[in-house]
């Protein structure tokens, strides 16, 4: 059936909230979005998914995350000629800034500066790009983490395009095991690792949750990070606290300004004290320490 572009328009007031929300909706789907005005220094804008093939699904996901956010706008559908699309928008993504990481892909291999750590993840394979505030928030964290407690081994639960993992072995050079749930996300990961020379330190293996071997002949782990949602988390809870090493950290993302609460006191009933949060963009990253 080829490429199909599903359009918004909103106003400015709004246009980010709904692009925020829409973004993480749709990361670990790979679904490229753009943000454009529609005339200069206008007041609207317009936001757009691209997506190969069956495109209803998706728009039946931009309603339901509209009437979430409490907007209302009309979803326009538009059939695209076979060009890829997904490479083409990704392109116009900004290399993305938190700690010493630069996200970028190699379109913009020449934004790099010296004393940058620099993670490029190919366009056409973007399971989470570091754009949206959640891995942000969690980049942010985890260097500061990293720089102060030096783990020396450390699991990426939920590690979609394995821009943590990654961040986490160049930065400190130690062995990350990094898991998803989708076997497609994982192969993603195994191949970012080896375009970003740490190969021998982040190994990819699809698991659900704490359940695979790799995860009990790892732990426990100095540092564990799941960039996920919040009533996962918290389901999880318990088994966060049987692979982290006494004295370890975690760092949680994918949490709402609105879940932070009960995330903590989730957390904080497996023995773990609170030690930081990150507030981006309507999103939280947590640091909890067992």
């Amino acid at each position: 059936m080829g490429a199909h572009r599903l359009t918004i328009i909103l106003p400015k007031e709004t246009a980010k909230r709904a692009y925020d929300a829409l973004d993480f909706a749709f990361e670990d789907e790979g679904l490229p979005l753009s943000y454009r005005e529609v005339e200069e220094d206008g007041p609207l804008i317009e936001l757009s998914v691209y997506v190969e093939d069956e495109w209803e699904p998706t728009r039946a996901t931009i309603e339901v995350v509209l009437s979430e956010q409490g907007l209302e706008a009309e979803v326009e559908h538009e059939q695209l000629p076979d060009i890829d699309w997904v490479t083409r928008s990704l392109e116009g993504l900004k290399p993305v800034r938190a700690g010493r990481f630069l996200v970028h892909g190699a379109h913009d291999r020449d934004k790099r500066r010296a004393g940058d750590i620099a993670i490029e993840i190919e366009a056409g394979l973007a399971f989470g790009t570091g754009h949206h505030g959640t891995t942000a928030g969690c980049l942010e964290m985890l260097h500061r983490v990293a720089q102060a407690e030096r783990p020396r081994n450390a699991l990426d639960l939920g590690t979609g395009s394995a821009v943590l993992a990654i961040a986490l072995a160049r930065l400190s050079h130690i062995p990350v095991l990094a898991t998803d749930i989708d076997p497609i996300a994982t192969g993603v990961a195994a191949e970012n690792a080896e375009l970003n020379g740490v190969a021998s330190f982040v190994h990819a293996v699809t698991a659900v949750g704490f359940e695979h071997t790799a995860v009990e002949r790892g732990a426990p782990f100095d540092l564990i990070i799941a960039n996920i949602l919040a009533r996962p988390l918290m389901r999880l809870a318990p088994d966060f606290a049987t692979h982290v090493a006494p004295g370890g950290s975690v760092i949680l993302s994918g949490i709402l300004e609105r879940q932070r609460a009960a995330v903590i006191a989730a957390f904080v009933g497996q023995r773990f004290r609170h030690v930081r949060t990150l507030w981006r963009e309507g999103w939280v990253t947590i640091h909890l320490k067992r």
